[in-house]
C-alpha cells in the first residue's frame, strides 16, 4: 500500500481531527502510512473580520481542496460545517466519520451554569450569527460580541477578561482536551447548531477511486445520513454557512427527527420548525422542512440579510 498524505488546515483542532481520522484507518489498514499535509487558509491569515462579514465561502476549506485538486495531496480533512454546500467540481466526500458532541458550550469568567445566571448586559464572544440570534432570543439583554481566532485564542481572550463568556462547538473543545474548562452545554434541540457541526468529512478527488474505496471504509452510515439532513436544509434555502440559521437531526430507529430555525438578526423573528419520518427519505423530508421555514417568513429573513 502507498503512502498517502493528508491535506489539512495547520491550526492544533485540525491537527487534532487529521489525527483522528488516521486512527480511524489505521484501524482498518493496520500497515497504513500517512503524511500530513499542513495548509494556511484565508480564514487562517485574516483573523480580524467577522465571520459574519464575510461574502466567500470556503473561507476555511478553499486552498486545502486547491492541494487536493493539485495532487498535492490523497485526501483532506475538514470540520464538515466549514465545507461549502456546493460540492467542488472533482471533488467528493468519501466519508464522513462518526459524530461526537454536535452540540454548542460556553465557557464563563466565573462559575456559571446555565445562561439565566450570566450577569446583566454580559458580553458573549461568539463569530456567529446562528448562535447570536439564539442568544438574544433567550436573553435579550447580553450582547453577543464578534471574537475571531482559533479556539485557544479565544479561550486565552476569555481568561484575559476581554469577555464575560465565549461560546464554541463542543467538539472543537472536547478534542482539544478543554472539556474541565467548559461551564455548561446547550441542548441542541432547543439551542440549534450549525449544520454538520461535530462532523469531520473527508474528502478524495472524484477520479482517484481507489482511495476513494479506501477512505469510504470509516464512513460512519448515521453521520453520514444526518449531516445530510441538515446541509440539505441549507441547500435548499439557498443560504450561506454564515447565515442565522441552525439545522439538528438525529437517528430514531428507522426514522429520521429534524430541527431546524431561521431568525432575524435580533431573534425576534424566530422561526422554528421540526420534522420526522423515514430515515431512507432525507433528503425529501429535510427539503420540506426548510420550504416550511421559507414559506413561514424565511425568505422575508434572507431578502433582509442581503440589503
Amino acid at each position: 500500500m502507498k503512502v498517502l498524505t493528508s491535506a489539512t488546515r495547520g491550526g492544533r483542532l485540525a491537527i487534532a481531527q487529521t489525527g483522528i481520522v488516521i486512527s480511524a484507518l489505521k484501524k482498518v489498514y493496520p500497515n497504513i502510512q500517512i503524511k500530513t499535509k499542513k495548509i494556511t487558509t484565508t480564514g487562517d491569515r485574516d483573523r480580524r473580520t467577522a465571520l459574519w462579514n464575510l461574502k466567500d465561502t470556503g473561507f476555511f476549506t478553499s486552498q486545502v481542496e486547491d492541494a487536493l485538486l493539485a495532487g498535492q495531496a490523497d485526501f483532506a480533512v475538514h470540520s464538515f460545517k466549514d465545507l461549502p454546500t456546493h460540492r467542488r467540481e472533482g471533488l467528493t466526500i468519501a466519508a464522513v466519520c462518526e459524530r461526537q458532541f454536535p452540540e454548542d458550550c460556553l465557557m464563563a469568567a466565573g462559575s456559571v451554569s446555565s445562561i439565566e445566571q450570566l450577569h446583566q448586559s454580559a458580553k458573549i464572544g461568539t463569530s456567529s450569527l446562528r448562535r447570536a440570534a439564539q442568544l438574544r432570543r433567550l436573553r435579550a439583554d447580553l450582547k453577543p460580541t464578534s471574537i475571531r481566532g482559533n479556539v485557544l485564542t479565544r479561550v486565552r481572550r476569555l481568561e484575559e477578561g476581554k469577555f464575560d463568556a465565549i461560546i464554541l462547538a463542543r467538539a472543537g473543545i472536547e478534542r482539544l482536551g478543554l472539556a474541565k474548562k467548559i461551564s455548561f452545554c446547550f441542548d441542541p434541540e432547543q439551542f440549534i447548531p450549525a449544520p454538520a457541526q461535530g462532523a469531520l468529512a473527508v474528502q478524495t478527488r472524484t477520479d482517484d477511486i481507489a482511495t476513494g474505496e479506501l477512505i469510504a471504509a470509516i464512513n460512519d452510515k448515521n453521520a453520514s445520513t444526518v449531516t445530510l439532513a441538515e446541509r440539505q436544509v441549507l441547500v435548499t434555502m439557498q443560504c450561506g454557512c454564515h447565515a442565522p440559521v441552525g439545522a439538528f437531526a438525529k437517528i430514531d430507529g428507522d426514522d429520521i427527527e429534524i430541527c431546524a430555525f431561521i431568525s432575524d438578526l435580533q431573534g425576534e423573528n424566530f422561526i422554528r420548525r421540526r420534522i420526522k419520518g423515514p430515515a431512507a427519505q432525507t433528503g425529501k423530508l429535510a427539503e420540506k422542512l426548510a420550504n416550511q421555514l421559507l414559506n413561514a417568513g424565511g425568505k422575508k429573513i434572507l431578502a433582509s440579510l442581503e440589503q
